[in-house]
């Protein structure tokens, strides 16, 4: 697992050159519009909804003493909650809606990398890629919530919550990295087997959703080149993945 991570990791070496190598940029135009509105009405509710989620959790405490220090506990968990639910939201958003782009681009590299693409492909078209990014990241949203809501709750215990967030970046990062792959496995499998085929490449899938995490940590330049980013070293290592498997059917 902790090899297939760093390998997730490391497929993003090389991304710059090669978007530039094949002229992917015109591609990413779009997604990048729709990652920037996404992430500025995220922003700015997500802003408005900290403070009052943080004084509903501050009745829960009905003594007198310690009603001030349990308040600023309470504002600062319910900031963490409203900016990971958020994150999700924001996620799932923009890698359902730039579905059709991006297997676009996956499909121009592994085009670079194959010199061309079997007939065995699925042919789809915009609205079936758009339809299918819609249902898988519906699928992992709802799949992530039920296992972020618990990690959470585990944000009350003391020295548990550190290790808490640090199993709360690693989910998120996973279901980043499930959808940057998909854009790849989507002509290759069906909704099942490839849900499939990223269950048997997690490592790899939280690789390439780490590096996607960080990058949204920079400000605005983040949610600029995230996709760019994610995109391309998720279809170089999944076309590999994917090379290894037939290779190994052919033997």
């Amino acid at each position: 697992m902790i090899k297939n991570i760093f390998s997730g990791i490391s497929a993003y070496a090389g991304s710059f050159s090669l978007i530039s190598k094949l002229k992917l940029w015109k591609y990413f135009i779009i997604p990048i519009v729709i990652s920037v509105v996404t992430a500025t009405i995220i922003g700015f509710t997500a802003y408005g909804l900290s403070d009052n989620i943080g004084q509903f959790l501050a009745k829960i405490w009905i003594w007198d003493w310690g009603k001030e220090t349990f308040t600023t506990i309470t504002s600062v968990i319910g900031a963490i909650f409203v900016l990971v639910i958020g994150l999700i939201l924001y996620k799932h958003i923009i890698l359902a809606l730039s579905a059709p782009f991006m297997s676009a681009v996956s499909e121009k590299i592994e085009i670079h990398i194959n010199g061309d693409l079997e007939h065995k492909h699925r042919k789809t078209s915009f609205q079936e890629q758009l339809w299918r990014g819609i249902r898988i990241n519906i699928r992992n949203l709802g799949k992530e919530l039920l296992i972020t809501i618990p990690i959470l709750l585990l944000k009350f215990i003391p020295v548990v919550n550190i290790f808490s967030t640090i199993l709360l970046f690693l989910v998120q990062a996973y279901y980043a990295g499930f959808g940057n792959m998909d854009y790849t496995l989507e002509r290759h499998f069906n909704y099942k087997d490839s849900i499939n085929f990223v269950g048997k490449n997690k490592g790899i899938s939280i690789g390439n959703g780490i590096v996607f995490m960080l990058c949204l940590l920079i400000p605005v330049i983040g949610i600029i080149i995230v996709l760019p980013l994610s995109v391309t070293a998720a279809s170089v290592k999944t076309v590999a993945l994917l090379n290894k498997e037939n290779e190994r059917s052919v033997l």
